[in-house]
């Protein structure tokens, strides 16, 4: 990978890492189901009035646009509230990968592998040390929104699989039209037309920035660029640096927010990371050392 086009895969990591620290400013001023309205609604208009229809079917179409918006980041911004901090935030719902991978197995037939379990085993006892320091940072409530979260995320990810070839930044912008009338039904309903009309007057230009950020750095730049990045070279080159993210994430959240990093956050993160690490790069090392073999 040219070091320009590395240098790009690292911005969106970057950009996808502090995200978290971003929805927390978001969410100092609006109420998180208003707060993921707004964020799809800018992902969505204007960009389809310019942006072409993905070749996909429209139930797939709305289906990852429910799943993604309402599931993960309806839940996830939720959470985020009051009930866990960025940092972990941005670690814990990186066990999607492992939900994904249960799903595929559960519903694809995809069949279990040795280093998969070792990986999903190293990720939960990290989960475990989190679940065992409960405090002001976590608690179990949070927890288990920003797992929920993860799990909707990795059926929005089946969706994906299932579609074949389709431009994915076409997809997430027509796609995030549908998560809009479910997210501003939970507002009106759960947050009230009051809180709903009242927050949006007394928004700051920094919230405002937030929602934007949410719309045009995660979706239209971040997916944009990630997947032209896929593109041109093997995923194998560019999906393990994704393994980034939670560090970016913990790591603004301790700069910009001065979440405390004590050594059991930094072993569940750890843990985690390896985990995480073992189910991506594991195959990849195989590769390497069966091409090595063939060579010699």
């Amino acid at each position: 990978m040219p070091i320009t086009h590395l240098l790009l895969a690292l911005a969106v990591v970057f950009v996808w890492g502090t995200n978290f620290v971003v929805i927390r400013w978001g969410l100092d001023g609006l109420p998180p189901f208003l707060f993921a309205t707004l964020r799809f609604a800018f992902s969505a208009l204007p960009w389809l009035l310019f942006i072409p229809r993905p070749t996909a079917p429209w139930h797939k179409i709305a289906a990852f646009g429910v799943l993604l918006g309402v599931g993960q980041f309806g839940l996830l911004f939720l959470a985020m509230r009051s009930s866990i901090s960025p940092g972990l935030a941005s670690l814990v719902v990186q066990l999607q990968v492992f939900f994904t991978i249960g799903l595929s197995l559960w519903l694809m037939g995809e069949r279990v592998r040795g280093f998969q379990i070792a990986g999903l085993l190293l990720a939960l006892a990290g989960l475990g040390v989190i679940a065992a320091n409960l405090d002001a940072s976590v608690t179990l409530l949070g927890m288990g929104l920003v797992l929920s979260a993860a799990f909707f995320w990795s059926l929005a990810n089946l969706v994906v699989k299932s579609l074949g070839p389709v431009n994915m930044l076409h997809f997430m912008v027509w796609s995030s039209l549908f998560a809009v009338p479910p997210l501003f039904a939970l507002s009106w309903l759960i947050e009230g037309p009051a809180l709903m009309r009242s927050a949006v007057d007394q928004a700051g230009a920094l919230v405002w920035a937030s929602v934007l950020w949410q719309a045009v750095g995660n979706t239209l730049f971040g997916y944009g660029v990630w997947n032209w990045l896929l593109a041109r070279h093997p995923a194998a080159t560019v999906t393990p640096l994704a393994l980034l993210i939670p560090v970016f994430g913990m790591g603004a959240s301790a700069v910009s927010l001065g979440e405390t990093l004590p050594s059991w956050k930094l072993g569940a993160a750890a843990l985690v990371l390896l985990g995480l690490a073992v189910i991506v790069c594991w195959p990849l090392l195989q590769v390497a050392l069966r091409r090595k073999e063939s060579a010699t």
